[in-house]
């Protein structure tokens, strides 16, 4: 059995103890475990974050393969149980709160409250504006990654990260429409991508305040 320390070393390489200790004590949320959500979760994995707080109320798809990190013996099982499944293939240490539940006014304060860092990965515009809101009215020092237009076979480059103000910031192109256009899911997974590195500047300290 490899252990925790070889894990952290794999998974820290070339970074300093100080980096390190950072992202394994910060504690980041992923709301939605789709195309998003589930490819977030396996890149902040991969970056040694080892506490995350996993949400999702829906069951893999066959049509979910496209994009999504799961495979097909996952069909028919809760996303935020198969996707723990994969994670701790990557780390058995992780610390992975996750939980069968869709997210609301009501529950996030419950659900969120201990997080320092929120990664909206919803599909639905009008659950990702109450989640956006809900976390900015309810926290003065929570950070929140939203992610907004990422379909069709725009160029990559249109996929872009910025600080829209105060813990709030946005990966995506910010136009793109799934209603109108086809989830490609190497787009989706350069956003998701852009999401978790963000993460990762904020804990590193490496973000502009």
């Amino acid at each position: 059995m490899i252990s925790k320390e070889e894990i952290n070393a794999a998974l820290g390489k070339g970074l300093t103890q100080e980096q390190l200790d950072a992202l394994h004590n910060a504690r980041v949320a992923v709301v939605g475990l789709g195309g998003l959500g589930s490819n977030i979760a396996v890149a902040l994995t991969r970056l040694g974050i080892a506490q995350l707080y996993l949400y999702d109320f829906d069951r893999v798809e066959l049509s979910n393969l496209n994009r999504q990190y799961y495979f097909l013996d996952d069909i028919g099982h809760y996303k935020a149980d198969a996707l723990v499944k994969h994670l701790l293939r990557i780390n058995p240490y992780a610390t992975l709160h996750s939980q069968v539940v869709k997210v609301n006014q009501e529950n996030i304060p419950a659900l969120l409250g201990d997080c320092d860092i929120i990664c909206e990965a919803l599909d639905d515009a009008s659950s990702k504006a109450m989640l956006v809101s809900t976390v900015l009215s309810t926290w003065s020092d929570k950070k929140i990654i939203a992610g907004s237009g990422i379909a069709g076979f725009g160029k990559a480059e249109e996929i872009t990260s910025k600080k829209i103000r105060k813990n709030l910031y946005l990966c995506g192109d910010g136009s793109s429409d799934f209603h109108d256009l086809p989830l490609c899911g190497a787009r989706v997974a350069l956003c998701a991508m852009q999401q978790a590195l963000l993460a990762a500047r904020i804990i590193l300290d490496l973000e502009e305040n």
